[in-house]
């Protein structure tokens, strides 16, 4: 056989193994016998395969159809009804009309014939978008999407800044999250890293047929490179892969949709193998041509079966190998089912009357890729659906039992574990009639059961009817001993059994434990069944046999349970000795996906070597995980997020995730080492470019500052001339005269606008200090006064003070000792406050003031840093504007304006999270304001959740609007920030709340606004949306920042945090 001949005939067979896993996934038809039938009706055309399996599995009788309409009505218990009738629009293929189905398919075909003519795309690469088009149109009302918002990027280039080493994120360009999650998991595996890197476009490239395909593989691939290029030298916190997003999307003809992993995977993998191929075929003229993409991905196995009395064996090519989960409790199970079809017994058996097959890898790949088919087509309803059950899968995977050279070791194991689950089940429906005895709908464990009649049968017995002692006069709380026995002693000659007389010794009966009776109905209350005669021989031939039986039946039930238990441990162990333990495979990278069929998110889960530990990958966002993290999100069950894809590698393969040495030196290569010169060329630009725009931002904030400066000047200038105009022309007032106010205090908000505030501070000081220092000079009695004013503020910053009573906020100087600021910074600041213009009313202070103003002018720049002096001075004004928004947010939150709340909390928590991060005591408890942000979207989620629920269209816009406008941008906040698991918890309780609406009953325009709103939800990433303008501060001053704060802080219902 030729070389052409051997690629072809591979090719052949991972075409023919790809529709069959297409048209398995799309349909949901798991027998493969029956797949392959259609396949060879339709000549290999997908969408007419699809039709034929449609008309086959939709035969169902009149009255199961009946039933199932009869269910999903709305009035129905099962169904809870948002809105009112469910959607009619919904194009039946459940009937024997197939118009419908005719014309969907009409519509995909009606220009395949001529496809691969004019543009060089094979059958294979259009029968994907042909089925998911037939697909949608069959309920374009239920899965209709929008593009997805783009999430902008920070204006701040800072916070797009690469932390020393951490991962590169990929920018989600809308609906792209599918892109991230496999680049980055392929990425990761070093050996395609370094094959992807190292890649050049064969030279002979120019002269190839031009056609459509060619000309896309070659320009992704370049694309792809310069993705991965970035990923290792970029300076950026995340790159964008626009350009390669853009190739792909024209190839998928379907810019808007969300891209399935498997689907988006398939497509890469054939993309890179034809790639390769063309270099393979450059490099070996002449040899058989090695195509990396082959020997890194694609494996063999060997079908072994029956057919129609015919033993048949063919060995076929695989890439990812699809897995169906429904019905399966973990991935063992999955593969057991997949590797086995029909009757196993006819394989190996002389019996030929039946047919079926089994698979057995020969060859396995090095990164082995499993597709778990959680979405299937629902042929009722017409749509497809998410399984979310629970599906388990191990870290380290041993494919002994699957390979053909354990074929008959395997067998016999299977054997033996057929036998054992034969057994178990008997033992189960065995230990199932203990628990669950009788005939009737309700059932109770039979030692209740006996234990229930033996609390009967010894209760005291009574000769009257229960209805007969009831005194119609009586309260509603039941009748008294006093009252119940004359009536009783009327009727019978025995006595009443509320209060019978001491029976002889003789004849008192041993206390039996009633655990289900005893002690439990109050004595008011009305007596409990008993047996109307039973004598004492009766009595204890009942008691003897019932405990007995008891006995007996607990016995047997622990038995049976011991003995399933045995049974569970030996199938587990089974395959645990070390000749089965030969062949592991490490769990590499878990793709995860988050919604439903028709919306979600996609994120992944890789395991990094070089750290030691997982690594979650959520496009911009890459963050350190735990194992314990990706089962909660990975194995399905607890919410709407499960795995979708896991990739295995080999684990005594050490190259595929091997770091790369030098030659030379034996020194391992990291960042621009890694890349070949072009790259590293490319890189470095790219690297360039965001310098520059670092640059341009920092003289931006500069120019910026000194522009504040200036008008901070000018307008202190201003207040000058005014204040000294107003005093040439007034009298000096006498010392206890009240200060006239400066008429610019309320509108120029800033720590030294608080005249009044420090006036007294400053007045005060200078009283104490001339009263224990009268004889001495302004100089002398300033240096006193400032010696006082600063243990005054020192004593307070070193006070433990609630978190009401702030002395940060009475006084800059407690902020700055707190915060550790330079003596001189101190000093200057303190000596500023002796220096201000309202102390000149005063001769005394007048002459202090002089003397304070000359000592400022003596100061050399040497001495004080003034660019380092408004950087604090800076910081605590932010502080104040902080505590502001914080105190603002909490007084509308108690007032329950939670729309209005959420600016003032988002920009408290943003601004006090930058003043945090130089020291523990610049800000407030970043608890407390996470918490109350928190439960602010919570009260908004649940209100646009309610709006939604009424159904009335402008409550219904009300709520979405509220989510696109409020909710959704504030997500990534909570998403970014690692501080607290219940931010993360909030999030998604916001999502699952709307994500529970998917399985209801609602009309057809409730059910388009929720797919159109759906992935805005799922799909936030962790990038922070900018928003707009923080909400505009009135004037304040210090008194009021520091009573308002008191006053909302004291009221907190509930606080989170105690202290700064």
């Amino acid at each position: 056989m030729t070389v052409e001949q051997n690629v072809l005939q591979q090719h052949s067979q991972k075409h023919q193994q790809t529709l069959l896993n297409q048209l398995r996934e799309v349909t949901g038809t798991t027998d493969t016998q029956l797949l392959q039938q259609a396949l060879q009706v339709s000549n290999g055309d997908l969408a007419e395969a699809v039709a034929f399996l449609t008309e086959k599995n939709t035969k169902v009788s009149q009255q199961e159809e009946a039933t199932y309409y009869q269910t999903a009505q709305p009035g129905n218990d099962r169904y809870i009804s948002v809105g009112s009738q469910a959607d009619t629009n919904v194009i039946d293929l459940t009937g024997d009309d197939k118009d419908d189905l005719q014309r969907a398919i009409a519509l995909s075909l009606e220009e395949s014939s001529r496809a691969f003519r004019e543009t060089g795309i094979t059958d294979e690469e259009q029968a994907i978008s042909r089925v998911l088009e037939a697909s949608i149109a069959e309920n374009k009302a239920c899965l209709k999407r929008t593009h997805v918002e783009v999430w902008s990027d920070s204006p701040n280039p800072h916070d797009r800044k690469r932390v020393d080493k951490c991962p590169v994120g990929l920018k989600n360009v809308g609906n792209t999250c599918w892109f991230s999650a496999v680049i980055q998991s392929l990425f990761n595996l070093l050996e395609f890293q370094r094959l992807v890197l190292h890649y050049s476009p064969p030279v002979c490239a120019q002269d190839l047929a031009c056609n459509q395909k060619e000309h896309r593989n070659l320009p992704f691939m370049q694309e792809l490179r310069h993705v991965f290029s970035l990923l290792v030298g970029s300076k950026r916190k995340y790159v964008d892969p626009s350009r390669a997003v853009e190739i792909l999307k024209d190839a998928f003809k379907a810019t808007d949709s969300q891209q399935d992993v498997s689907e988006f995977t398939h497509k890469l993998l054939d993309w890179l193998e034809d790639a390769f191929q063309m270099k393979a075929e450059e490099e070996r003229e002449g040899e058989k041509p090695k195509n990396p993409m082959l020997e890194l991905f694609y494996g063999r196995f060997l079908a072994v079966g029956v057919h129609e009395g015919k033993r048949f064996e063919n060995t076929e090519m695989f890439g990812q190998y699809p897995l169906q989960v429904n019905g399966f409790k973990d991935l063992h199970e999955c593969l057991e089912a997949a590797m086995i079809e029909g009757e196993i017994e006819s394989l190996h058996s002389e019996n030929s009357a039946k047919s079926g097959q089994e698979h057995w890898f020969t060859e396995l790949p090095p990164v082995l890729t499993f597709e778990l088919s959680r979405f299937e087509f629902n042929q009722a309803l017409g749509r497809p659906e998410k399984i979310h059950h629970k599906l388990e899968f191990p870290s380290v995977l041993y494919m002994d039992r699957y390979m053909d050279k354990n074929r008959e070791i395997t067998r016999i194991k299977r054997e033996e574990i057929r036998r054992l689950k034969e057994h178990l089940t008997l033992l189960q429906q065995r230990l199932e009639r203990y628990l669950s005895y009788g005939s009737g709908p309700k059932r109770f464990p039979l030692a209740d059961v006996l234990q229930y009649a033996l609390e009967f049968a010894s209760s005291k017995p009574v000769c009257t009817s229960p209805v007969e002692d009831i005194d119609l006069a009586a309260p509603p709380g039941g009748t008294t001993a006093s009252q119940a026995a004359p009536s009783t002693a009327e009727h019978a000659p025995c006595s009443s059994p509320e209060a019978p007389p001491p029976p002889p010794p003789s004849q008192q009966r041993s206390v039996i434990h009633k655990p289900f009776t005893q002690s439990r109905i109050p004595p008011d209350l009305p007596m409990h069944p008993a047996p109307r005669h039973i004598t004492d021989e009766e009595l204890g031939v009942l008691e003897g046999c019932l405990q007995r039986w008891r006995s007996e039946v607990e016995q047997d039930t622990r038995d049976l349970q011991g003995s399933i238990s045995r049974i569970h441990r030996t199938i587990e162990l089974m395959y645990s000795d070390k000749s089965m333990m030969q062949v592991p495979y490490r769990l590499h990278a878990v793709l995860v996906h988050e919604g439903q069929a028709s919306a979600g998110h996609y994120w992944a889960y890789i395991h990094s070597q070089p750290q030691g530990r997982w690594m979650k990958y959520n496009d911009i966002s890459v963050t350190k995980s735990s194992w314990e993290e990706l089962v909660r999100d990975s194995f399905g069950g607890y919410r709407n997020a499960s795995a979708y894809c896991l990739m295995y590698i080999d684990e005594k393969k050490p190259f595929l995730i091997g770091e790369e040495f030098d030659k030379e030196t034996g020194q391992m290569l990291t960042g621009f080492d890694k890349l070949p010169p072009d790259l590293k060329e490319y890189v470095k630009e790219d690297n360039q470019r965001f310098g520059k725009e670092i640059e341009e931002w920092d003289a931006l904030q500069v120019k910026k500052a000194q522009q504040e400066r200036l008008a901070a000047a000018e307008a202190l200038a201003a207040a000058e001339a005014t204040a000294s105009q107003a005093a040439a022309k007034e009298p000096a007032p006498t010392v206890t005269a009240a200060p006239p106010r400066d008429p610019e205090y309320m509108e120029q908000p800033s720590p030294a606008d608080d005249s009044k505030h420090l006036k007294e501070d400053t007045e005060r000081a200078i009283a104490k200090a001339a009263a224990e220092h009268e004889d001495r000079g302004p100089e002398e009695l300033l240096q006193a006064a400032f010696t006082m004013e600063y243990a005054r503020l020192l004593r307070f910053a070193q006070e433990d003070t609630p978190p009401e009573t702030d002395h940060r906020l009475q006084h800059v100087i407690v902020y700055l000792i707190q915060n550790h600021a330079p003596k001189s910074i101190l000093e200057r600041t303190l000596l500023e406050q002796f220096a201000h213009r309202s102390l000149g009313f005063d001769q005394r202070c007048k002459s202090i003031m002089e003397v304070a103003r000359a000592k400022l002018e003596l100061i050399k720049p040497e001495e004080v840093n003034m660019e380092e002096y408004e950087i604090w001075h800076q910081d605590y004004r932010n502080f104040q504007e902080t505590t502001f928004y914080l105190l603002t947010g909490l007084e509308l939150f108690q007032k329950r304006s939670y729309a209005e709340t959420l600016m003032y909390l988002i920009y408290a928590h943003q601004y006090n999270k930058e003043l945090l991060l130089k020291g523990s005591y610049r800000g407030h408890s970043e608890e407390l304001i996470a918490h109350y942000r928190r439960q602010c979207l919570l009260k908004l989620n649940e209100h646009a959740a309610s709006l939604f629920e009424s159904g009335e269209e402008q409550d219904v816009v009300n709520g979405l609007n509220i989510m696109n406008e409020l909710v959704v941008p504030c997500l990534p906040l909570l998403l970014v920030d690692e501080m607290e698991e219940k931010d993360i918890v909030a999030v998604e309780d916001m999502r699952n709340r709307w994500c529970s609406y998917l399985g209801q009953e609602m009309e057809a325009r409730l059910q388009e606004k929720l797919t159109d709103f759906l992935p805005k939800l799922l799909d936030c990433s962790t990038e922070i949306r900018s928003f707009r303008d923080p909400p505009k501060l009135p004037s304040y001053c210090t008194l009021e920042l520091c009573e308002r704060f008191s006053r909302v802080v004291c009221s907190l219902s509930r606080s989170p945090a105690d202290g700064r």
